[in-house]
């Protein structure tokens, strides 16, 4: 995801036509990162509408307080989003969503602070930890084996040339530790042939590198698999994306919640009853695509949670 000057939410009016807000209805950013979305469906909620927002990282969670601290509708967690249901069973609520919002990847105010590592247009720390706990890229590229590495950068960047760049990573890190975003980002630049003239070489690595680190399609994977629990009747999902993996995850999880699985020809179908109606996949319009770059690559995917059986 490319950063921006300013934030602008992505796929803003899609999402909330999708969301359709209920002025009493308890609704769930669950990636709050600068509030565009739940400024948007906090206008449309009544008095006795709730929001929740939620972030892992503690800038965002500070924004959320300055922002919307004082609104007595709003409940601002800072805790990673697969805690979700735990979180909300603590605060004693004794219903389910009506509706949860996934904004996915790294925010653009993440990509603008050069001391969290996670771009190299400007040098910074290695860090890239969204919550700030744990260890950082720095000191996982300085103990990870080859292999790892290797693994990491294909697995979670779709890095053709992982094993190049893992060799490259190890043999340098013996003369200079890599500490610092810009000499990462050389490394690999002078690593592997430049392909694409509109995506720098060390794209995917670093995207591989920050979704290792937090845990980010596990994260996930865990709330997808809690979310229809999470959902009233009737409640809307909706999830934007921003690059294949995350993309497939959620359309897998859509298809096995709203059609029977495949079955063979000698084989009888299993009963089957859909939990989720799953609504056209959205993408940004070439205007808005001029107007934020970032938006480029988002997939927006929605569903309604169909009304239990009787």
């Amino acid at each position: 995801m490319a950063a921006g000057q300013t934030h602008e939410p992505v796929l803003l009016r899609e999402t909330l036509v999708r969301l359709a807000i209920r002025p009493d209805g308890l609704y769930v950013d669950a990636t709050y990162g600068r509030g565009g979305h739940a400024r948007e469906i906090l206008s449309q909620l009544g008095h006795g509408g709730r929001l929740w927002l939620v972030d892992r990282d503690p800038g965002a969670c500070a924004h959320a307080r300055r922002t919307f601290g004082g609104d007595p509708r709003v409940t601002v967690v800072q805790d990673a989003f697969a805690t979700l249901p735990e979180r909300l069973a603590q605060a004693g609520l004794q219903r389910q969503v009506d509706g949860l919002l996934l904004d996915l990847g790294v925010s653009s105010a993440q990509l603008d602070s050069p001391e969290r590592g996670f771009s190299f247009r400007e040098d910074g720390p290695l860090d890239m930890r969204m919550s700030g706990d744990g260890r950082t890229a720095a000191q996982w590229l300085a103990q990870a084996a080859e292999d790892e590495i290797s693994s990491v950068l294909s697995k979670f960047g779709e890095e053709r040339y992982a094993r190049r760049i893992a060799r490259a990573i190890v043999e340098t890190r013996e003369r200079t530790p890599l500490t610092h975003t810009r000499p990462l980002a050389q490394l690999i630049e002078r690593t592997v042939p430049k392909a694409e003239a509109r995506l720098h070489p060390a794209t995917r690595s670093f995207q591989a590198i920050r979704i290792f680190i937090n845990r980010e399609l596990e994260q996930l994977e865990t709330l997808l698999g809690q979310s229809v629990a999470l959902l009233a009747d009737e409640a809307r999902l909706a999830v934007i994306s921003f690059h294949s993996l995350e993309d497939r995850i959620v359309k897998h999880f859509l298809r096995a919640a709203s059609q029977p699985p495949p079955v063979g020809r000698h084989r009888p179908a299993p009963p089957f009853e859909p939990v989720l109606e799953v609504f056209d996949l959205v993408r940004p319009t070439p205007d808005e695509i001029d107007r934020n770059p970032r938006a480029r690559s988002a997939r927006l995917r929605t569903a309604r949670r169909l009304p239990c059986a009787a």
